[in-house]
C-alpha cells in the first residue's frame, strides 16, 4: 500500500509537471508601415495677439493632485490659453490667455463644468501675477 501511494504521487507530480508546460510560441504580426502619422498638437498662439491675465479664487477643490491638477490641465488644454496655474494652497488660478478667444465667463464655465462643487470668486484682470508660492 505505501509503495501504491508512492507511486501514485509519482504520477500525479508528473502528469502536472509536463501538461503545465506550454512550448506554443506567440505568433507575432507587424502592421503595415503607414507613411502618414497622426500627431496630435495645440494649436499655437497668435504672436501678435494680445494676451490678458486673469487672477481669481477657486473655492470647493479638496486636493492639490485630483482637483487643482484637473483644473489646471483642463483650462492649459483650451484654445486661445497660453499657460495656466491653479495654487492649491491659496486657492487661486492663473491664466494668461488670447483676449480675442478666451473670456472670462469662459475661463469661469471650464472650472465649474469640471465638478458642480467649484465656484470661481473674485476674478480680476491683472498685469503681472501674485507671487507664486512654492
Amino acid at each position: 500500500m505505501k509503495s501504491f501511494k508512492h507511486i501514485l504521487v509519482l504520477a500525479i507530480v508528473t502528469v502536472f509537471t509536463f501538461s503545465c508546460k506550454n512550448e506554443a510560441q506567440p505568433e507575432v504580426k507587424t502592421a503595415p508601415a503607414s507613411t502618414s502619422t497622426k500627431v496630435e498638437t495645440k494649436k499655437a498662439i497668435n504672436p501678435n495677439a494680445k494676451l490678458a491675465k486673469a487672477e481669481f479664487k477657486i473655492e470647493g477643490m479638496t486636493c492639490a493632485m485630483g482637483c487643482a491638477k484637473t483644473i489646471e490641465k483642463k483650462m492649459a488644454k483650451m484654445e486661445g490659453v497660453k499657460s495656466a496655474v491653479v495654487d492649491f494652497d491659496r486657492e487661486l488660478a492663473m491664466v494668461e490667455y488670447d483676449e480675442a478667444i478666451v473670456t472670462p465667463a469662459s475661463l469661469e464655465t471650464t472650472v465649474t463644468s469640471v465638478a458642480d462643487t467649484y465656484k470661481v470668486k473674485d476674478m480680476q484682470t491683472v498685469d503681472n501675477f501674485s507671487s507664486v508660492k512654492k
